[in-house]
């Protein structure tokens, strides 16, 4: 073969093994941009399905607890209240310290480590969640005294007044500023949850149950709302002042200072009924589940705010009331007046309204205006 001939040969043998190249380099370029899109899919897919999954898992739990509680505490044996609440922080403990665990790539000595480090040697940042821890086990303590006093339905409702109290805790000591929907959706809050009381009230003198009191579990709701509203903001200033301690840590110092602050508080307050009877006296599987149930929900509630957001954690609140009027007038014999109702329906509406985004707000005027403009 002739030189010249055989070079033109091997010019265009490399210009076809480049252009190979080349088809073969956009071949892979093309699966790999399909490949991300698909990877990219599947992460919102999974996104979405946390998001909904929470969201039932939430308005369930809303729920059950109201409901279940309730039925806990008209059972012909009581349980002393601030013992299920000892039980729940213990439970919420063992729930943080399985979750620090896996964070640390379940590795004990990484895990022992991280509590050393935040827990153990570093006692004052703990004790700066122990006025919440205090607040939150009184809290709690409160609601079952409400749940002795008040069918589930009511409770439920009034117990949204916590989020008037966790605003207006806000403006005083994290100097927020109200949008004027959000003032609008509080006094319609307000208003709701005076006509349901105003209802239990006439139905409280032709209550069934004698050691039951109306306006006994009306105070032990609405103190503990403006508990939940100042315990909720001085922990949201810890959690902001402090972002490098993360959400399980910050639970797990909570459950270490109110358990021991409740055993104390319990035997000073019940020792004779303990020592007769036994600390867990009048425990069954309603009282075990009720104590699950209000143990994860505060864990649960900052999954939903992690992968969902405000108005679907207002849905599920309003799915919830929904819900427990509905269980309660078929297990309970619960009976709702038209009062009852709208003041049920206000504080569903002002749920909705107060979890609205700003921008909502501003989308909506700027539309109104464009249609008085055309």
């Amino acid at each position: 073969m002739d030189p010249k001939e055989r070079t033109i040969n091997n010019h265009q043998l490399n210009g076809v093994e480049e252009s190979l190249k080349l088809n073969i380099d956009n071949d892979d370029h093309h699966s790999t941009i399909k490949d991300d899109d698909h990877k990219q899919s599947r992460e919102k897919s999974n996104k979405l399905t946390l998001k909904y999954v929470s969201l039932v898992t939430l308005t369930i739990q809303n729920a059950s607890l109201a409901l279940f509680m309730r039925a806990a505490r008209t059972q012909t044996e009581l349980f002393i209240t601030s013992s299920a609440v000892i039980m729940a922080e213990l439970m919420k403990l063992l729930t943080c310290l399985v979750m620090v665990y896996r964070d640390e790539g379940n590795n004990f000595r990484r895990t022992w480590n991280v509590l050393e480090k935040t827990v153990v040697k570093d006692p004052l940042d703990t004790l700066k969640v122990a006025v919440p821890a205090i607040v939150y086990y009184v809290q709690n303590n409160l609601i079952y005294v409400g749940a002795t006093h008040l069918d589930a339905a009511t409770a439920q409702v009034t117990y949204q007044l916590k989020i008037l109290t966790t605003a207006l805790f806000s403006i005083f000591l994290l100097n927020k500023k109200l949008y004027s929907f959000q003032w609008l959706a509080l006094f319609m809050l307000f208003i709701g949850v005076a006509c349901v009381q105003l209802t239990q009230t006439t139905k409280g003198k032709k209550a069934e149950h004698s050691e039951q009191n109306v306006l006994i579990g009306f105070l032990a709701i609405l103190s503990a709302c403006c508990l939940s509203g100042f315990a909720g903001v001085y922990f949201e200033k810890i959690l902001k002042n402090s972002s490098h301690v993360s959400l399980w840590i910050r639970n797990i110092q909570l459950a270490a200072i109110a358990i021991p602050f409740g055993l104390v508080q319990v035997f000073v307050t019940d020792y004779k009924f303990i020592e007769e009877k036994g600390f867990f006296y009048g425990y069954s599987l309603l009282t075990w589940t009720v104590i699950f149930l209000q143990a994860q929900g505060g864990l649960l509630v900052a999954v939903v705010v992690k992968y969902a957001d405000n108005i679907l954690k207002g849905f599920a609140t309003s799915i919830s009331i929904i819900l427990s009027c509905v269980v309660s007038i078929y297990i309970f014999d619960f009976k709702i007046s038209f009062q009852f109702f709208i003041g049920a329906s206000l504080v569903i509406a002002s749920v909705f309204l107060y979890s609205k985004p700003p921008n909502a707000d501003n989308s909506i005027i700027s539309k109104l205006k464009n249609l008085a403009i055309n």
